[in-house]
């Protein structure tokens, strides 16, 4: 299953509280909060250009299965990491205490971040 397509935020759970643990300024959770993401995704073979566009913040990560790799989170804190596949939908890695979860289920993307008892969830449709 490839996971190559445009996808666009269609609602997400959590993400002021998360976005406030991750250290992130109000005014940037406030601004952030209601914008539609869109997340184009590049994948050839265990080679993935993540490119996710939120109004004019631009976040692009390049990584390869089971390698590691330089990653850019989303308070702009850049991070080694090693992304694995789970079955042949599912990228996962931990990053500094938390846990993310891209599964691919057809047209929908949904993507955990878990961190302590915290959770973001954000589900989008390929477009």
């Amino acid at each position: 299953m490839s996971f190559t397509g445009k996808y666009e935020l269609q609602h997400q759970e959590n993400f002021e509280p998360f976005m406030r643990a991750l250290g992130l300024p109000e005014d940037q959770i406030q601004k952030g909060k209601d914008l539609k993401s869109v997340s184009e995704i590049v994948q050839d073979g265990k080679k993935f250009t993540i490119t996710v566009t939120t109004g004019s913040k631009v976040l692009k990560n390049q990584f390869t299965i089971g390698e590691e790799s330089e990653i850019e989170m989303l308070n702009g804190e850049k991070v080694k990491a090693v992304v694995q596949m789970e079955g042949n939908n599912k990228l996962v890695t931990q990053v500094k205490g938390m846990k993310s979860v891209t599964e691919l289920n057809g047209d929908t993307i949904t993507y955990t971040m878990t961190m302590g008892d915290l959770t973001l969830k954000r589900v989008s449709k390929r477009i």
